[in-house]
């Protein structure tokens, strides 16, 4: 019985392994709820910093931030990747970073040069991996992101990007649709388009700025572009919970299938056993 022994040591580490992803499933759907909360308590804060922006610009038409301007002589491009920190979350990581790969084969084929900021481990290690140029990173950011982290390293492109050294900035991350659907996005941060600036129409406030009009827009511009990539990191958080609550599952179901086929060969085994012991005995009767 070396044999059904061997199956019975393999029984019982798929066993142990299914009780571990079972846990890990259970933590992640935990998790997915405060993250899915998170999320969707940042939008309403950067609506309202988009509102007011549009309608500081509308009232100050005579003044365009840097923001909204075409940078035709810069010849880098700037990329924000959200990532993960840790992994077993499915394909998430692996599709934003291929969607940023082919983004960058791009730019290469133009004769032009890429500056990273990864946000994550995944990403950072992936943008080492490769050669490409990290002018900052965050990393280690835990289950709560908290903007004062991501404020410092995003600042480094959007000081180049005023200072005319960047064409463009893209924020990359994984959106979230539903727990069962995470969508990759490459989308144009800096210059900001005047469509994402659109004015209340049915409202027409009259403010008194203080000290000017000029250095609160500046102020709500950088505020705008921050929530954006902080909204960013709280989508790719959710994203990244409901993944690997998703793969946990699967993980789970698959260990079970696989103890239910351990468990047959061995029975078959051991009935191949006993079946020949006694036909041994049977044997050596006659032979009495």
């Amino acid at each position: 019985m070396a044999a059904g022994k061997e199956i019975r040591g393999k029984i019982k580490s798929v066993e142990n392994t299914k009780k571990i992803t079972k846990a890990m499933e259970m933590v992640a759907a935990s998790k997915m709820r405060k993250a899915q909360d998170r999320m969707r308590a940042a939008r309403p804060y950067a609506d309202k910093v988009r509102n007011i922006t549009a309608n500081l610009a509308k009232a100050n038409p005579e003044y365009v931030h840097p923001f909204m301007i075409a940078n035709q002589g810069g010849k880098k491009v700037g990329f924000i990747v959200v990532s993960t920190d840790k992994g077993l979350c499915g394909g998430l990581n692996t599709n934003v970073l291929r969607a940023v790969t082919n983004k960058l084969k791009e730019l290469d084929g133009e004769g032009r040069q890429a500056q990273v900021v990864p946000i994550g481990n995944k990403a950072a290690g992936f943008f080492n991996r490769i050669g490409a140029k990290v002018v900052s990173s965050v990393v280690g950011m835990g289950d709560t992101p908290h903007l004062e982290k991501l404020i410092g390293p995003v600042k480094v492109l959007l000081d180049a990007y005023q200072a005319g050294e960047l064409s463009e900035v893209y924020l990359c991350y994984t959106r979230f649709v539903n727990t069962m659907k995470q969508e990759p996005v490459v989308e144009q941060l800096l210059p900001l388009k005047a469509s994402d600036l659109q004015a209340d129409a049915s409202h027409q406030w009259d403010y008194v700025y203080e000290p000017d009009a000029q250095s609160v827009i500046d102020d709500l511009m950088v505020r705008y572009v921050e929530a954006l990539v902080f909204q960013a990191v709280a989508e790719n958080m959710a994203s990244e919970q409901s993944a690997r609550m998703v793969a946990m599952k699967a993980a789970t179901d698959n260990a079970g299938n696989v103890i239910g086929e351990l468990k047959l060969v061995y029975n078959k085994t051991r009935q191949a056993a006993i079946t020949k012991e006694l036909s041994e005995i049977v044997a050596g009767a006659a032979a009495v």
